[in-house]
């Protein structure tokens, strides 16, 4: 059998199988938790990046960091993945989602050292996901979501470790009012739609304390004509998703004019067709017309003889807003309109400067069910950052209001949920109990990174918490993280919803498992050749 080597692959082709594989990806998850871990806690540092362009990211939110950084590891890369699904599902946990999953890969390497095969961990891991999931449903409170103060520490304890923290009072109330405004229940389902009608208007100037929730919407426009009034108390308003201009053939029209009569009819078509659709408008007596297109000036001189404000190339998202304020529907012919299309709900109607730059507000809406959220701060940074803050305590909001399930924060959950898998390890036989344990042992890097961040000493203070959680009725006792002491969750006021938790503990897991799958890496090297090319590389 000394004969000669046989190539299978292709010699481009790099392979690395086994053990090899293994310890790669664990210690690329590794990596990628400890840039994130000093990110955990109200006691948590910031990360400065830089990207490609030039501009700057100052941030300690765990999704908004590893967007930025560029890896090459493929596993590193399913990791900065898993903090983006944790972003987009429930909006908060993206820190500990990343540090839960590095840990469970670091505790799953001493087993394959041992030889143990990575399914037996897998089942392991499996039926320890069960376990915790179940565990989560029974320590959890349901929470009243009608009573503003518990809801109030709920989103108190989600931007505590957040740069806006010093704010917290104005943005819980912020992110409240928000959530509470785009609530909308129909047919029985709740649908709470942040992202479309809860809308951030970042305007630099003032001070934080300048931000507000608008009972209303607030687009960056001013008025077309400076003869139309700029402040229309209880206005009438009409939106049109069409232009007032004259139509032009969609693909270019050459006509051929003999005579000069014809000329001038062809004008005259033109300006019939506009006092037409103006005339329509101003049928309806309204007070302010939004549209998503253009306004051409003779129009526009119509509109100001009847004493309408006109607003042109609103964006469709804003327009969207605006009918869910002020109850209006978007029509996009103007020979159909009707009185029911108007919306009457606003209050208030006024362009005002912030800055150098013209705002227009509908404002004062009786119960709307769109809002704009207006930020001020001193620089374009900070307020990126205050409105990444805001985002997630809007979420959680939600979260709440969903499923109105409540675990207490700092690290206890995890305290109890580990001591309940190590006794329950106890009654399981064979091989997997040592990887059942592990389990229970990854769950204290929360509390642990949450010590490690406020440096109190990790060793005493994590050993008196498990005692702690040995005595009855101690579930709620977790870290404090501003002094890293021992403290009751429960009379500090730190909750977290249950959905949160059990979709980091899910997503954490899950990548572990999927990590710990791999064996084999195979990645194809770019060909010199442009035609062998067109395959597209590997996993590279």
């Amino acid at each position: 059998m000394i004969g000669q080597q046989v190539l299978v692959l292709n010699q481009n082709m790099k392979r690395e199988s086994g053990r090899k594989v293994q310890t790669g990806n664990i210690n690329a998850a590794k990596t990628i938790a400890d840039v994130i871990r000093t990110c955990l806690g109200p006691r948590a540092m910031m990360k400065m990046l830089l990207d490609p362009t030039g501009g700057i990211v100052m941030t300690n939110d765990g999704n908004a960091i590893l967007r930025e950084i560029q890896v090459q590891h493929p596993a590193a890369k399913s990791m900065i993945e898993i903090s983006r699904t944790q972003d987009e599902e429930v909006g908060d946990g993206t820190t500990s989602v990343i540090i839960l999953a590095g840990e469970m890969l670091a505790v799953a390497e001493q087993f394959l050292e041992q030889q143990m095969h990575p399914t037996v961990i897998i089942s392991a891991y499996r039926q320890a996901l069960e376990d915790m999931l179940e565990t989560l449903k029974e320590i959890s409170i349901p929470v009243d979501t009608s009573d503003r103060s518990i809801m109030l520490k709920i989103v108190h304890s989600a931007i505590n470790t957040k740069a806006i923290s010093r704010w917290s009072e104005l943005a819980c109330s912020i992110a409240l009012d928000a959530v509470r405004t785009v609530e909308l229940e129909e047919n029985g389902r709740k649908e709470i739609d942040i992202k479309k009608y809860a809308k951030v208007e970042k305007v630099p100037g003032g001070i934080i304390e300048d931000s507000c929730v608008l009972k209303g919407v607030m687009v960056n426009k001013d008025v077309t004509h400076p003869r139309m009034r700029r402040m229309i108390e209880n206005p009438r308003i009409i939106l049109l998703d069409c232009s007032l201009e004259y139509k032009k053939g969609e693909s270019q029209t050459d006509i051929e004019i003999t005579k000069e009569e014809d000329f001038a009819r062809i004008l005259q078509m033109e300006e019939e067709y506009i006092q037409h659709i103006c005339e329509d408008i101003i049928r309806l007596k309204p007070d302010l017309v939004f549209t998503e297109k253009g306004i051409s000036d003779l129009a526009q001189h119509y509109l100001v003889k009847a004493n309408i404000t006109a607003i042109r190339r609103v964006r469709k998202s804003d327009n969207n807003r605006i009918a869910r304020a002020c109850g209006a529907r978007i029509v996009s012919r103007t020979d159909e309109l009707r009185e029911e299309d108007i919306g009457v709900k606003a209050g208030l109607f006024e362009v005002k400067k912030i800055g150098d730059e013209y705002f227009t507000f509908v404002t004062k809406c009786k119960d709307p069910k769109a809002c704009t959220i207006l930020l001020r701060g001193a620089s374009k940074e900070i307020l990126a950052e205050v409105e990444r803050n805001l985002q997630d305590a809007m979420q959680v909001c939600r979260n709440v209001l969903l499923d109105p399930f409540l675990l207490p924060g700092g690290g206890a959950v995890e305290m109890a949920v580990s001591k309940r898998l190590m006794e329950r390890s106890r009654s399981l036989t064979g091989i997997e109990q040592w990887p059942y344990r592990a389990v229970a042992q990854a769950l204290e890097v929360i509390p642990r990174t949450l010590i490690q961040n406020c440096g109190a000493s990790t060793i005493r203070v994590l050993t008196s918490l498990r005692a702690k959680h040995t005595q009855d009725n101690s579930v709620s006792w977790g870290v404090d993280g501003e002094t890293g002491s021992l403290s009751d969750m429960s009379t500090l006021g730190i909750w977290e919803p249950l959905a949160v938790k059990s979709q980091t503990y899910k997503t954490a897991v899950e990548t572990a498992i999927l990590l710990l799958r791999i064996d084999d890496i195979v990645s194809g090297h770019k060909k010199k050749n442009k035609d062998e090319n067109m395959g597209g590389q590997g996993a590279e």
